[in-house]
């Protein structure tokens, strides 16, 4: 009966995914901003260009018939002009059946004239989301739990974020340090529960992160800064510094709890099996477990910080500046956050080893912990 229970809930998640993406699909009504449907383009001549560094591209000109979907000019159709670029780096070209906001240049009875403001995005992130949450709803207990938490984590980032506007970013890294631990405590609890291995997970978290935290800032402070550029952050309106080390404890905070978490459960398994192991075989064993993950997870760190600065480092590098300079504007901050990380990670493993035989020295793990 378990297997037909499970087919069951497959099949509701599906039902459910697809009427949610169907809403969305049709949620015309509830914008105030004019949307509108591409119903038919024209593409004009394009324009070859080279610029000073022999880069190659081409500017191109489309007509575009677009239906009013919402609003008093509903049913209307508008013709719309857009310029657009090959590489489309600021710009798009559009295709028919893609919905659009828009903004009106002139109305009346009629709309004279509109132009495009973006296109509608959010079917395609709906889908995404809808399928995250399916996933994780077909794993019952956990991805509840796992889904709550990145609600309650998100209503706490967006607390700290609007507490640190009101502030005027005086008080930042205090702010987030205080919202990594409660992500910390609320994620621990609900994935583990509120037991010993919770506990344990939680201060090897906390020390392996502001550890890092502390190890960096005393670098920073030792060198003066020198070398970093915090003029590279990007609309930054606030003391770029203290920000810059909040978002490296925000940063390197999931890293550090995955492999605390990964140890520590292990560690503690092993203990429930075999309480009379001693605390110097299980540091061995923390040791051999933290080897392990370690590798994986400093690799993970790296290619997400590759990821987020491989297209400026190709615009930069295409446009003539030096693989240094480019580095320097694009990639040294990232690059120094990760090495913050990769201190937690490394850190971690000897502290999460230590702890679990403190806590767990003198008798098994009882059965609910």
């Amino acid at each position: 009966m378990r297997w037909k229970s499970q087919i069951g809930l497959i099949l509701v998640v599906i039902l459910t995914d697809l009427l949610v993406v169907g809403l969305v699909q049709h949620d015309d009504v509830i914008y105030r901003t004019p949307l509108g449907r591409i119903e038919r383009v024209t593409n004009l001549k394009k324009v070859p260009q080279t610029d000073n560094f022999n880069n190659h591209d081409y500017r191109a000109k489309q007509r575009l018939q677009i239906k009013i979907l919402n609003g008093k000019h509903r049913g209307q159709t508008v013709s719309v002009k857009n310029e657009y670029s090959g590489s489309q780096a600021t710009d798009l070209k559009y295709r028919p059946g893609q919905t659009v906001l828009l903004h009106f240049n002139g109305t009346g009875q009629r709309v004279k004239g509109a132009t495009i403001l973006d296109l509608k995005r959010d079917v395609a992130i709906t889908i995404l989301v809808v399928i995250a949450v399916g996933l994780l709803i077909l794993m019952r207990r956990t991805g509840i739990h796992a889904i709550v938490s990145v609600l309650l984590n998100m209503v706490l980032f967006f607390i700290a974020v609007e507490i640190d506007v009101q502030e005027s970013g005086y008080a930042v890294l205090a702010i987030f340090s205080v919202v990594a631990v409660l992500f910390s405590a609320i994620t621990l609890a609900l994935v583990l529960g509120w037991n010993k291995k919770m506990m344990v997970s939680l201060l090897t978290t906390l020390a392996g992160t502001f550890s890092a935290m502390l190890i960096g800032g005393l670098v920073f402070s030792l060198t003066g800064n020198g070398g970093l550029h915090f003029e590279t952050m990007e609309y930054v309106t606030q003391n770029p510094e203290p920000l810059f080390l909040a978002e490296t404890v925000l940063g390197s905070l999931g890293a550090v709890m995955d492999e605390s978490t990964d140890i520590i459960v292990s560690l503690a398994k092993l203990r429930k099996e075999n309480p009379q192991i001693s605390m110097k075989q299980l540091w061995i064993s923390g040791r051999n477990i933290g080897k392990t993950i370690m590798g994986p997870l400093l690799n993970v760190l790296f290619m997400i910080f590759m990821a987020d600065t491989f297209s400026m480092m190709v615009l930069y590098l295409r446009n003539g500046n030096s693989w240094q300079y480019a580095f320097e504007m694009n990639m040294q901050l990232g690059f120094v956050q990760s090495l913050i990380s990769g201190i937690g990670i490394v850190l971690t493993v000897p502290i999460a080893s230590w702890l679990t035989g403190v806590f767990f020295k003198n008798k098994g793990v009882p059965t609910n912990g």
